[in-house]
């Protein structure tokens, strides 16, 4: 073929686990809400930081994996899916690991939204969705060459998901989603009526 891809922006999706998902979330969902009830600087600030009514502990309580024996056990269950998708990435580990330095929690009602936004410092980060109500909004992903594209026509209305300018990756209970820390992403308000709730992650090497 005389056309090549290059430069591949590549995202892991897949379930967690193979079994006891629905168990391992309730505890996770139970840890949450108590979560939500005892941090009041968490609520403050998502109250000004986060638009439509939605909390996260991301400036209260984002090390989860180390005060919790349920978010250390994700963790650990993290670990495969990180493995597999450095090798995809084709990432030179040797002389140094990732480690996760960052594990939050989001719970977003109808219209909460969450604005478009890296994650500066880290390497890898990721989502666990722990509860997805129907129709809940997905992660939305910027294609990054997207500033660069001065006098590109629009792509084709039903153009392969690679060729797109944005991609949206619906959400799933009990799946997680990996991508490189440096590629933008936003989750548009929430048009659900539950509650849609996760689990945030960095991971990084320096």
């Amino acid at each position: 073929m005389p056309t090549r891809s290059l430069f591949a922006t590549q995202i892991y999706t897949a379930p967690l686990q193979r079994r006891a998902a629905r168990a391992f979330n309730g505890r996770l969902m139970r840890e949450i809400h108590q979560l939500r009830a005892d941090d009041a600087a968490g609520r403050r600030w998502s109250t000004s930081n986060y638009p439509g009514g939605g909390f996260t502990s991301y400036s209260s309580a984002s090390r989860m994996h180390r005060v919790s024996p349920t978010f250390a056990a994700l963790e650990r269950l993290l670990a495969p899916h990180l493995r597999a998708f450095c090798r995809d990435l084709e990432l030179d580990l040797a002389h140094r690991t990732l480690a996760m330095t960052d594990c939050w929690v989001n719970i977003m009602p109808a219209g909460a939204v969450h604005g478009l936004h890296l994650h500066p410092h880290a390497t890898i980060s990721g989502t666990y969705y722990v509860q997805v109500p129907r129709a809940a909004a997905g992660l939305k992903f910027e294609d990054p060459r997207l500033a660069y594209m001065m006098a590109a026509p629009p792509r084709r209305a039903r153009c392969r998901p690679e060729h797109r300018a944005w991609v949206v990756v619906p959400p799933v209970a009990g799946h997680l989603v990996l991508f490189e820390s440096w590629l933008r992403h936003e989750v548009p308000p929430n048009p659900a009526r539950g509650e849609r709730v996760s689990v945030s992650f960095n991971y990084g090497w320096f």
